[in-house]
């Protein structure tokens, strides 16, 4: 049998697995039916949020120093060869080139490889998801970069890299928006570019934590990706909502978003003058801009609020630098139990009752809870004279939390804590859906996910297919070698002797 004929069939076997396999990875929202909750008329919700979390793009940390020789042994064994030296040592170079550097190289470059495949991964997930879902906005909740300690020049080479590869055709919010003197609000749904900006979210891998947070690198971040506290609002687009309370100054229910920089909101601080900020920033949106009741507050920050061990994956847990270094915090898996009170009581108002969801990241396992608490003190305690026992938020697991949400004497609050969308965590993506409930006046908020699957299997769809394709191509390639040396058919006549 012909090579060529070989290789053929070869090929056509692979190849149907090749399509189908390439065709999953690439349309793989529509195999899992990924899609943002529909509102109960099934029809799409006016407001729906793409949310990711923690894409943490590496970069030359992770790998060699550029400056340093690729192969320091051969040009060691090169310098010795030309002075003469004895056999003994130039062995020795040898098997230290063979031994050291060639392993040190091929693993730079395995790494400079992978880096960028994880780069194009990344992009695969928001590039499939934003294209499927059809979005009206999106938010990376922190963790952008992957390491706050990071120098200017490689800061500028990641962000360059999460601008032009990873969310390719996203936007920075403009500074219009982000600048402006009050609050931006604009009719929901009538500027279709809020589909492709990006809204950037500063993470503990961006900005650092409380104890080595700083102004450098809060300013960094907000030339390159944007404000580190910022809120804009969106109000529904329907002279019906309008009018639909008694109050006639009301105006059309709103969905607001509050991007709240959690990484200093804990103590002890190193830049007190930015925590104080950051603070002040907390109360000013959730305490002394009080809303109007038919709004809604979507909180997109950072760090999970305060659970108690067991509820996710991450447990309560702090550290702290020495006190040679500040003392300030290192690290820390929620907030505090007092700052998330504050948060939580913020959130629902001094009527205890308005409408609103806690979005962050940092935790890669992802979790939903919800936190409650009693509405009202206890006042019997008060007249019988027993010791008032203080209430605190407690946090269970959201799908665990079908008694608390239908007790009336109860008020709460729903955290969903994003899963990372980093290949190790499968590629997630977060679906939050909103939209105005008219008969019962309130916002109404679902949450859906989506996974794409852990990279080995990009990584290997695309192997596979290059396997193929070179299959296909030597095989084509053969062929027309063999025709070209081919003998050729043609009889030759000879000569009729008498």
């Amino acid at each position: 049998m012909r090579l060529s004929r070989l290789l053929f069939r070869i090929f056509l076997f692979l190849l149907p697995p090749a399509v189908l396999a390439t065709a999953y990875l690439y349309l793989y929202p529509l195999v899992k039916q990924c899609c943002f909750p529909s509102t109960p008329t099934g029809k799409p919700a006016p407001f729906r949020l793409l949310a990711l979390a923690d894409p943490q793009l590496e970069g030359d940390t992770s790998l060699p120093d550029p400056n340093d020789a690729v192969f320091p042994h051969f040009e060691r064994l090169w310098g010795n060869l030309q002075i003469g030296r004895d056999f003994e040592t130039l062995k020795e170079d040898g098997r230290r080139l063979f031994v050291d550097d060639l392993p040190k190289a091929l693993n730079t470059y395995r790494k400079m490889l992978d880096l960028w495949g994880n780069d194009l991964y990344l992009a695969h997930v928001y590039r499939s998801m934003q294209w499927f879902t059809d979005p009206t906005h999106v938010v990376v909740l922190g963790d952008l970069l992957g390491s706050q300690w990071i120098g200017d020049g490689e800061f500028e080479s990641r962000t360059q890299r999460f601008w032009e590869r990873v969310f390719k055709g996203g936007q920075k919010v403009p500074e219009r928006i982000l600048d402006k003197e009050g609050v931006h609000s604009e009719v929901l749904g009538k500027d279709r570019n809020w589909k492709n900006r990006i809204i950037a979210v500063a993470g503990n891998h961006d900005v650092g934590y409380a104890g080595d947070l700083d102004e450098h690198r809060v300013r960094r971040f907000k030339d390159a990706f944007g404000r580190v506290n910022w809120e804009v609002r969106f109000n529904l687009d329907d002279s019906d909502y309008a009018t639909a309370s008694n109050d006639s100054g009301s105006s059309s229910p709103a969905v607001r978003l509050v991007i709240l920089n959690s990484m200093n909101l804990d103590e002890p601080a190193k830049h007190e003058a930015l925590q104080e900020e950051g603070l002040e920033y907390l109360n000013q949106k959730l305490y002394w801009e009080l809303p109007s009741s038919d709004t809604a507050t979507v909180l997109l920050t950072h760090i999970p609020l305060y659970k108690e061990d067991g509820v996710c994956v991450d447990g309560p847990f702090f550290d702290y630098f020495s006190d040679h270094h500040g003392g300030g915090i290192k690290e820390q898996n929620h907030l505090s139990y007092g700052v998330s009170e504050r948060i939580l009581e913020g959130m629902l108002g001094p009527e205890r009752s308005r409408k609103g969801i806690i979005l962050n990241g940092h935790d890669h396992e992802g979790c939903q809870v919800y936190h409650s608490k009693p509405r009202e003190m206890d006042l019997d305690a008060m007249t019988d004279g027993s010791p008032l026992v203080e209430e605190k938020w407690e946090a269970v697991k959201y799908s665990e939390a079908g008694p608390q949400m239908s007790d009336s004497n109860l008020m709460g609050l729903r955290e969903v804590t994003v899963r990372s969308m980093m290949g190790s965590f499968d590629g997630n993506a977060g679906l939050l859906s909103a939209w105005w409930d008219a008969e019962a006046k309130e916002w109404k908020f679902e949450y859906a996910s989506c996974m794409c699957g852990v990279q080995h299997i990009w990584w290997a769809v695309h192997v596979f297919d290059i396997i193929v394709l070179a299959i296909g191509w030597i095989a084509l390639s053969e062929a027309i070698v063999e025709d070209l040396l081919r003998p050729s058919k043609s009889i030759s006549k000879e000569k009729k002797t008498a």
